[in-house]
């Protein structure tokens, strides 16, 4: 009586979570303890009414697959040698057939690059080379970019690449192709979580509460965008030297008159260059003029305006500034060349043309904090000329703090960063003793000059 019910509860578990039908009885059986296994995490139990469930009935359900990864994945852990590479094998051919049977479930990137994961986490055991590693990952880039999400995958992807440059088996150009290929598509994952993160924040400030799932996903938006961070970051790092100026200005020169009229070629050059710091060069201003008469856009005004600022062209600079801004419709990186900018005019002084575009790109990417700690920077530089006595002009410090702290507010990574920052601005502020002396305790205190805020001197 008691397994059939624990049969019963498993068949209506299995329905529920992975569109099973009841079919053979000893399928149902085996299905039944492997589930039981598996969620107890006892994989080496599981392992045996799997290869029953599997080797009889394979279409019998979808929990033959996902659960089979799971178990298979305690089994390479836990092995060693031929034993191991067996149970590589077979994890491979568990993906397959997962997705020639329950094709709904699987999407092909994500398999791919999981393989390619699989293979270059056993590369030794399985005797594979730098090269098939990288055609591994390749394939899931070609076959299924939308896909490809593992940020570990993409950074292996291009460390091979390098690798394969370093071996003298591929040329360097290919080794700045595959960063840009890269690059571009954690960009575009960031996009999405930037997209979906920002949905929740604003629904939090309308003063409603996330449901049990939007709850869960706030937190994974957040960490996906550090670690994607950190990836680009380590790209950096990886490419290293290779993508200096002495490398970067023969190569261009040699390709450009084949790629003179390639809007995609003349953009990455020119981010490159622009990027690193490459501008002096005459090539330069010959990749950028290319660039804006090939393809007009927000990147080639905003490029355009870099070369115009350097010739201390700050007038027309700003008029291909605001153009650029202008032009550019995706709202993800109109929020990125809003910070660009604020950046630029925070360089020359000019805060409060400055604060506007951070204001916008706060608006823009609420989930950002960084331009609030750069408009706290300008709040607390400003200090000393906005106010009118020694102790009004410190007092622009806590409201140098007061904006920082918004920063750890809407982007959880910058927590620690604020508090720093807001404790730094503070520390510089009046002192009790002397508001004690001032007798101004909770009055208000009105900030001039551009800032034009107002502060309250906190209570003793």
């Amino acid at each position: 009586m008691k397994t059939r019910i624990i049969l019963v509860l498993a068949t209506l578990f299995l329905t529920a979570n992975f569109g099973f039908a009841q079919q053979d009885e000893e399928c149902m059986l085996n299905l039944t303890l492997m589930s039981d296994f598996v969620k107890s995490k006892k994989y080496d139990e599981a392992y045996e009414p799997w290869m029953k469930v599997r080797n009889k009935c394979p279409k019998f359900s979808y929990a033959i697959y996902a659960y089979g990864e799971k178990i298979l994945k305690h089994k390479i852990k836990n092995s060693t040698s031929q034993e191991k590479l067996d149970y590589i094998k077979d994890l491979m051919l568990v993906w397959d057939k997962g997705m020639e049977y329950y094709p709904s479930k699987y999407d092909t990137g994500e398999v791919l690059s999981d393989k390619a994961l699989l293979m270059y986490d056993n590369q030794k055991e399985m005797g594979l080379n730098d090269k098939q590693i990288y055609d591994a990952f390749d394939k899931a880039y070609t076959q299924d970019l939308k896909n490809f999400t593992s940020a570990k995958g993409l950074y292996v992807y291009f460390t091979k690449i390098v690798d394969l440059f370093k071996a003298e088996q591929a040329p360097i150009q290919d080794v700045f192709n595959k960063y840009d290929d890269v690059s571009e598509q954690l960009e575009t994952i960031n996009a999405d979580f930037t997209i979906k993160l920002n949905k929740l924040i604003a629904k939090e400030e309308t003063g409603e509460t996330l449901t049990k799932n939007e709850g869960k996903y706030k937190p994974f938006y957040q960490k996906s965008l550090v670690a994607n961070g950190k990836i680009s970051g380590s790209l950096d790092t990886y490419l290293g030297q290779l993508a200096n100026c002495e490398n970067l200005i023969p190569l261009y020169q040699k390709d450009f008159p084949t790629y003179k009229n390639d809007a995609v070629w003349l953009k990455r050059a020119v981010s490159r260059m622009y990027n690193k710091e490459c501008t002096d060069d005459p090539l330069y201003i010959e990749l950028v003029k290319a660039y804006d008469a090939t393809a007009p856009s927000a990147d080639t005004k905003y490029f355009v305006a870099t070369i115009l600022y350097k010739q201390n062209k700050n007038k027309e600079g700003d008029d291909y500034i605001k153009q650029a801004y202008e032009l550019e419709t995706d709202v993800f990186k109109k929020g990125r060349l809003a910070k660009k900018i604020a950046n630029g005019y925070k360089k020359r002084g000019s805060y409060g043309v400055a604060r506007n575009y951070y204001r916008e790109a706060l608006k823009l990417n609420p989930s950002d904090g960084t331009p609030h700690l750069q408009i706290a920077a300008m709040y607390a530089k400003s200090a000393n000329n906005c106010g009118d006595t020694n102790f009004n002009k410190r007092a622009v410090f806590w409201y140098a703090a007061k904006e920082a702290l918004k920063a750890g507010r809407v982007d959880a990574s910058m927590k620690s960063s604020a508090q720093q920052a807001a404790n730094s601005y503070n520390a510089n502020a009046p002192t009790k003793s002397e508001i004690f002396q001032a007798g101004n305790a909770g009055t208000t205190i009105s900030i001039g000059c551009w800032i034009g805020g107002s502060v309250t001197v906190p209570n003793l």
